[in-house]
């Protein structure tokens, strides 16, 4: 943060109005989780609390925490908790009408609390979803009209080219909003315990606004905090977040999917989507999450079924990011869970075999430091994801065939008559010249 920057936060504090003045920040709740994962080591599980119980609030996460820990993921992050706006309102949970208060029909704050507290308990460590580009138009903050931006009438006006016109465009021109939003930020990490943010829509604010954001609140004493950027912007980076988003990289699997597109293509992605950035900052890639869900399809709808689906994310989980999970893909839900997310809920009894099986592929991701940190050579061709990451010398090598039908997979000549291990049945494999690979088989080899 320049010198410029942190005297137009501190002012903005001190003269920003009523607000700042109502609305002091509390004690610490709580003692700060200490065995937050090192931002190289996490694996994410993203709860969309309406669909995941019946119950569709908060206890009712609380109920399957036990489940999402022996999954194998060490990082919730529950969707917006935030109450909704009425006021040409959709009941999305991304239209925000109070940043400091839980949502009534997810439960109270002390829900909040003890879901943070029993995840803690569980060695997880658990992120809030914050939407900091617009709110709803029956926002608290609304009769500030300098706070959002406004037509040349003086109406406050929804985020320009995005169709969102439940929601009211914030102005981060104005330095009393900004400094506001950063200390509700900082309120939840006090208040509920909590250890980082999905950050929603971050190409909306600007790279300013972030970098002072993130300064701010990695300063909160006690706290170590992971910050997801949902955003295309390589700024994000700069401006301190752990994480940026892969929407392109799930688009690009896609197209291989569907449309036949070479399986090498995925190399472009690791090298453009890593460019400025740092040894611990990665990208978070996925299969499914809670828009492409609905808009899309279901993992096993886009990507060839259970096998198919699982093949995905190998690679997702594997090659070179950190790997979410949606709520009931290790299911295999086979229905999409629709906006505003009221309809369905999660059949946990579906597919336990495959539950299974994403068991599996995280254990060996927990387990590998290679894997998680090793260093990056690729050998696919059009149809078969090949790479090896290696790390003081522990060695993996992960071949997975994206296509149906069988294939068989040149071996190339760096590869060529070596010796391995496989990572899960722990027999001897030989690679040879060539490896017959089954329709959407994969398999993970150590040595």
């Amino acid at each position: 943060m320049t010198t410029i920057s942190r005297l137009l936060f501190c002012l903005a504090l001190l003269f920003s109005g009523f607000h700042l003045t109502a609305q002091a920040l509390p004690r610490q709740y709580g003692v700060p989780f200490n065995k937050v994962p090192d931002p190289r080591d996490v694996s994410i599980y993203q709860v969309n609390i309406r669909v995941f119980s019946r119950e569709g609030n908060l206890n009712g996460v609380i109920a399957r925490l036990d489940s999402i820990k022996a999954l194998g993921t060490n990082v919730i992050y529950l969707m917006p908790t935030y109450p909704v706006g009425q006021v040409k309102g959709v009941n999305s949970p991304y239209c925000i009408r109070d940043y400091r208060s839980v949502n009534p029909e997810f439960g109270s704050l002390a829900d909040l609390q003890k879901l943070v507290a029993e995840s803690h308990r569980r060695g997880m460590a658990v992120l809030m979803d914050w939407v900091a580009n617009h709110t709803s138009f029956d926002h608290t903050w609304i009769k500030n009209k300098g706070w959002y931006v406004q037509d040349s009438l003086g109406n406050i006006i929804s985020p320009p080219g995005t169709g969102w016109n439940d929601v009211a465009q914030l102005n981060f021109s104005n330095p009393s909003m900004t400094a506001e939003m950063i200390r509700c930020m900082k309120y939840w990490v006090l208040t509920a315990n909590i250890d980082g943010f999905r950050c929603d829509y971050t190409d909306g604010p600007p790279f300013e606004f972030w970098k002072q954001a993130l300064d701010t609140l990695r300063n909160t004493t006690g706290h170590r905090l992971i910050m997801l950027s949902e955003g295309r912007r390589s700024d994000h980076f700069t401006a301190g977040f752990d994480y940026n988003f892969g929407f392109d990289f799930f688009n690009n699997m896609k197209r291989i999917y569907e449309n036949g597109l070479s399986a090498r293509t995925i190399d472009s992605f690791n090298l453009a989507d890593y460019k400025n950035t740092t040894d611990k900052q990665r990208m978070v890639r996925y299969t499914s999450n809670h828009d492409v869900n609905g808009s899309d399809g279901t993992p096993l709808e886009l990507f060839g079924g259970l096998k198919g689906s699982m093949a995905a994310f190998v690679v997702v989980a594997y090659m070179k990011s950190i790997p979410m999970i949606y709520g009931g893909q290790e299911v295999g839900t086979l229905y999409r869970l629709r906006f505003p997310f009221t309809e369905k809920d999660v059949d946990w009894s579906l597919n336990p075999d495959l539950t299974a099986e994403y068991k599996k592929v995280l254990a060996f991701y927990n387990s590998s430091a290679a894997l998680r940190r090793g260093r990056l050579s690729t050998y696919s061709n059009n149809d078969v994801v090949c790479f090896k990451k290696v790390l003081r010398g522990k060695e993996v090598l992960v071949l997975v065939n994206m296509r149906e039908g069988q294939k068989q997979f040149p071996v190339p000549a760096a590869l060529r008559n070596s010796k391995w291990k496989n990572a899960f049945s722990q027999k001897p494999v030989f690679m040879a010249n060539e490896m017959a690979l089954s329709g959407y088989e994969y398999l993970v080899l150590k040595k």
